[in-house]
């Protein structure tokens, strides 16, 4: 089967989705193994014993069915607002992705129903909170899997309210699954939550890092910076990938500037850090984004639910549903989108200050004119807010299942700390965006460099210059926009080519 890669991560599960809607054969080879047990008189965890706690309490035949139902209905104790659900989606196709790599002994009519759920567009409503990411994410993968059996809720066609599942089956002519022996546990087991917010996000910082290199590029030439910081020889003698790769972009861009050649003799030495270290911060925040990635993918084509089926008939338990490796990944990807935010924030607040003929404020007639210094605070307020939710999750840790799992990951708050941050940045980001360009306005007898042209005249397509106080959030939400959906980005390499 074809490995999910993150750069390509919506388009590769769809074509894993349709793949499996026409064979599944690793589903049904692991599921014999599963049959072959029940008759070998031996306990098996989950499939004949109770759970976690009550593993070492021995379920009848006759009992087995309702040990797998119970799974779900006592598990589905989660709390809070839903999970998003573009994220809900994910969840959905890595556990099928998951089940259908043949290692954990689920029944093909509750795989079969699986993918029902996925080509019908049927989304589970799923409470967000109530996981530690210890057994992976017990309560919001109970809560995604409830809908099989007939029970639970959905989104609406809508996705905005929740239904109950059964009417929606029952319109659909779905018959609720009868599940069987495993398949409750392998259901609810697993990681699915934590990865598919890892995933979401570090799907959109592929961009993202791409962007605040073009912004900076443009705060840059608005404030008549120096290039020399970029100087690839600089870069050379502490060869950091992600240090190299910025500076190289921030060369790409400001590549036959008017504005640089205008001032090159002007006798300034040095620019502040926001300016003169950003391939040292930008490509630091890179390099731990590359790893968060680097670990999310790995999850992404990983097997994580207990306990595991392998060819040849052992069934062994073990722990691949910890979440340790994601809560320690996505803390550190949460750290290093928050220092993209907080440099963008400084440079935002270098163009107010009235630097090389710029008005302060960025607006002729302030006084009864504000101009941009309240979008500044706003900036301010999301920088200081990622600072809270920057603390990681991973360190912290709480027994449960009356000690059997006597530490847990908190992975699943690392993920939501993680989505939290990106939606900061990103109006960070996007106030340095309109701000930037508003400075670029008072340089307009001069040219910037290409690249810095093309993302200006992208968003002056959109936003025009302003010339007194006006309700600014709508011009805001509209270079969030631009950033979230990667037109920004599309104009400049549309010309200059793929930034690194």
């Amino acid at each position: 089967m074809k490995s999910i890669r993150l750069e390509h991560l919506y388009t590769d599960l769809d074509a894993s989705m349709s793949g499996l809607r026409e064979q599944h054969a690793g589903v049904r080879q692991s599921r014999k193994i599963v049959t072959d047990a029940l008759l070998d008189g031996r306990a098996h965890y989950g499939i004949n014993t109770g759970f976690g706690v009550l593993a070492n309490k021995r379920i009848s035949t006759e009992q087995l069915a309702t040990l797998q139902q119970n799974i779900l209905l006592s598990h589905a104790c989660g709390v809070g607002v839903p999970v998003p659900p573009e994220v809900t989606r994910l969840m959905l196709q890595l556990k099928i992705h998951s089940l259908s790599l043949g290692y954990s002994g689920v029944s093909e009519q509750t795989f079969e129903q699986l993918l029902r759920f996925e080509e019908h567009g049927i989304l589970p409503w799923v409470p967000s909170r109530g996981s530690v990411g210890a057994s992976g994410d017990l309560a919001p993968l109970a809560h995604l899997c409830l809908p099989l059996i007939g029970r639970g809720e959905i989104w609406d066609e809508s996705l905005t309210n929740k239904i109950p599942a059964a009417g929606t089956l029952a319109e659909k002519g779905i018959e609720p699954v009868r599940l069987q022996a495993k398949d409750g546990l392998a259901l609810i087991n697993g990681t699915q939550m934590m990865t598919a917010y890892g995933a979401f996000v570090l799907e959109r910082t592929l961009i993202l890092q791409r962007e605040a290199d073009v912004l900076a590029a443009m705060s840059l030439e608005a404030l008549q910076g120096s290039a020399t910081p970029f100087d690839e020889r600089i870069h050379e003698i502490r060869p950091h990938r992600g240090q190299q790769a910025v500076a190289a972009n921030i060369r790409q861009l400001l590549e036959g500037s008017e504005i640089l050649a205008s001032h090159r003799d002007c006798g300034k030495v040095q620019d502040p850090y926001s300016l003169r270290c950003v391939p040292q911060v930008h490509g630091a925040s890179r390099d731990a984004l590359d790893y968060a990635r680097s670990c999310i993918e790995t999850e992404l084509n990983s097997v994580t639910d207990n306990p595991l089926v392998f060819q040849g008939g052992d069934i062994l338990s073990g722990g691949n549903f910890h979440g340790q490796p994601l809560a320690l990944a996505m803390d550190f990807a949460a750290i290093a989108l928050a220092e993209l935010g907080s440099i963008s924030e400084r440079r935002t607040y270098l163009l107010l200050e009235g630097h090389d003929g710029l008005p302060k404020l960025l607006m002729k007639d302030t006084g009864v004119n504000s101009g941009f210094m309240i979008p500044q605070y706003t900036a301010a307020a999301l920088v200081s807010e990622n600072k809270i939710l920057c603390h990681p999750a991973s360190v912290d840790s709480i027994p449960t299942s009356l000690g059997q799992e006597d530490h847990v990951s908190m992975g699943s708050i690392s993920a939501f700390k993680l989505l939290a941050v990106l939606h900061n940045v990103e109006r960070v980001l996007a106030v340095e965006l309109l701000t930037s360009a508003q400075a670029l306005d008072f340089r307009s007898s001069l040219s910037p460099g290409l690249g810095v042209a093309l993302s200006y005249q992208a968003l002056r397509g959109e936003i025009s210059h302003a010339v007194k106080d006006y309700e600014v959030r709508g011009d805001l939400d509209r270079c969030a926009d631009m950033l979230r959906s990667g037109t920004l980005l599309a104009a400049v390499e549309s010309k200059l080519g793929r930034l690194r």
